[in-house]
């Protein structure tokens, strides 16, 4: 029996090896292309490859900043000292403060000036002590009731006073449960005075204050609505976003990219409820129970599910029950025989059949295996491009480390003027998380909606044809340039088919990525576009590349995908 969780390669090998800078938004490309033929000569007006400034400033600038722990600790110390001077209290006061609300600076001025000693009330801040200290030499603690000489005793904001192990041990317990300690009140059940750092610096070991210290810098981030750690695996990076601010994916200091608000994988232009509801069905046992009942049948006896699938009709049941039966009718085999059609047939089945009795169950098992088939169909598909873009990042890294110098010696070229190679290879390696994330799109598209679906296939179908052009290009082409014959004559030529190439596809999944965050909204109720588009496809037929795509794809244009695209008014 297949499982359907997905076993995938992780990308952490790639983390630390792939310029960031180079993992930024790809669909911001306006350079002029015209395709006249889908796998042939290309034109291309005023378009500079060797400059490399060029592709840079056609990218977004970045809604988000990477924060690095020197930053996130700056940023803190300077909020704190911010409140400190402007409410004329201590930085332990004004981490409190801050801490209680969220660290939002503007939150604190604007409850403190509303209504000081209510925040004072509720933060557990006090003025001046609430017990007054005895004018004694000696004190006894409230907790383990020794005496103590007063300068050993330590007291909170509140006044409260209690002795250095007593304190050590009820500091220490704080700490070691977690980041709870940051929110600690007096041991005192009457009290709500807050403990701060102060009292952890005096009295906690080194081990503890280090630990503190850990809790109070990540609460800077996980307490902030604004920022957020980057999820992959030993990255101590945070991202600060500006919310509201268009895109949530972001690409981390470490190469990873995810989506900020739901801190998955970037998967524009997916919305992060179809990628919660993909992830949760590819790890869940749904799809295990409708192979279960598209392809098997249960033991009239014990109910064991049995797969056949080969030989006769006679099924024996595994060790224990040894029950016998026929796998149609599923009645004992004691009553089946020569009169019933013998190994390979069974007339009682057929005459049931006639009368409606297996109905209902074939219709559910039918049911049950249509729904596997369709999901498996847009599973292999997911799977394959993220496969291929494990493949891509890893070549990518390759070419960047090893290939990329030996190019430059054998073409006699600077590293700088090959930069389009590198460039290709990085919008292939987004093209295919985008496409990726199609297939999962494609799957909750209602079947009903005929006109959009099909518009889908079309823009989906045009942008994996010329990502496959670019990939092959990419990957085939350009070993023919990595062998030591010296430089090529035709090396330029190369250089402005590719970079064409890479503006073409960028363009194909601008055009597919607009159209799926916009809701497919271009498609009419009588499905204008979806005719439109089938009217300049060549038919039924569809392409199979390195992402596998095979049933639901729309067939390749005639006139070329940029053209196509563009008379639908993309």
């Amino acid at each position: 029996m297949p499982s359907f969780v997905a076993r995938m390669e992780s990308e952490d090998d790639m983390h630390g090896a792939i310029d960031v800078e180079s993992l930024q938004d790809f669909y911001s490309g306006d350079t002029a292309v015209d395709s006249d033929d889908a796998g042939g000569d290309y034109e291309f007006i005023d378009h500079d490859s060797d400059d490399s400034d060029d592709f840079a400033s056609r990218r977004h600038q970045p809604n988000y900043m990477i924060l690095s722990e020197a930053d996130i600790r700056q940023r803190q110390e300077e909020d704190i000292m911010r409140i400190s001077t402007v409410l004329s209290i201590s930085t332990v006061d004004a981490g409190i403060l801050l801490r209680h609300y969220k660290w939002s600076v503007s939150k604190v001025h604007d409850e403190w000036f509303a209504d000081e000693q209510r925040v004072r009330k509720a933060v557990g801040l006090f003025e001046r002590p609430v017990v007054e200290l005895p004018n004694k030499r000696e004190m006894t603690c409230g907790i383990c009731f020794d005496t103590f000489p007063c300068n050993v005793m330590n007291a909170a904001s509140c006044g409260h006073s209690f002795c250095k192990s007593c304190w050590a041990g009820y500091v220490g317990t704080a700490i070691n449960d977690g980041p709870g300690c940051l929110l600690l009140r007096c041991p005192d059940p009457s009290c709500g005075g807050a403990v701060g750092q102060d009292m952890n610096n005096a009295v906690a070991s080194e081990e503890d204050k280090e630990k503190y210290d850990r809790y109070f810098l990540r609460s800077y981030i996980e307490d902030n609505r604004k920022a957020k750690w980057c999820p992959a695996p030993g990255c101590d990076y945070a991202v600060e976003f500006v919310v509201g601010s268009g895109s949530y994916d972001v690409t981390c200091r470490c190469s990873y990219s995810f989506c900020w608000n739901c801190t998955e994988e970037a998967h524009r232009p997916v919305d992060c409820s179809t990628v919660a509801k993909w992830i949760l069905k590819n790890t869940a046992e749904s799809e295990n129970m409708n192979w279960i009942l598209a392809n098997s049948k249960p033991c009239p006896k014990c109910k064991r599910p049995i797969e056949k699938n080969q030989g006769c009709m006679h099924i024996t049941c595994t060790p224990p029950c040894k029950f016998e039966f026929c796998w149609l009718c599923l009645g004992a085999w004691s009553e089946h025989g020569e009169r019933t059609g013998g190994f390979y047939a069974c007339n009682r089945y057929e005459t049931a059949k006639q009368d409606g009795v297996y109905h209902e169950a074939e219709k559910r098992r039918e049911m049950a295996k249509n729904s596997l088939e369709r999901y498996t169909h847009y599973y292999e598909r997911w799977a394959t491009n993220q496969s291929s873009r494990l493949k891509a990042l890893a070549d990518l890294h390759q070419m960047q480390n090893v290939h990329l110098e030996s190019l430059s010696d054998i073409q006699c070229q600077p590293e700088s003027q090959l930069k389009f190679i590198i460039e290709a290879w990085l919008q292939i390696v987004e093209c295919r998380r985008v496409l990726k994330w199609t297939y999962a799109y494609g799957y909750y598209l209602p079947e009903h909606e005929l006109a959009k679906r099909q518009f889908f296939e079309y823009l989906q179908g045009e942008a994996e044809a010329g990502l496959e052009r670019l990939h092959q290009c990419t990957e085939k082409d350009l070993q023919v340039y990595l062998k030591p014959k010296g430089p090529s004559k035709d090396f330029n030529e190369f250089r402005t088919k590719l970079a064409g190439l890479t503006s073409v596809t960028r363009n194909y999944f601008e055009n597919l990525v607009c159209a799926l965050e916009n809701g497919l909204s271009d498609v009419d109720a009588h499905g204008a576009c979806s005719r439109t588009a089938s009217s300049k496809s060549t038919g039924g037929g569809s392409s199979r590349g390195r992402s596998g795509k095979g049933k639901g794809s729309a067939a390749k244009s005639t006139g070329g995908p940029s053209r196509s695209i563009d008379d639908l008014g993309y």
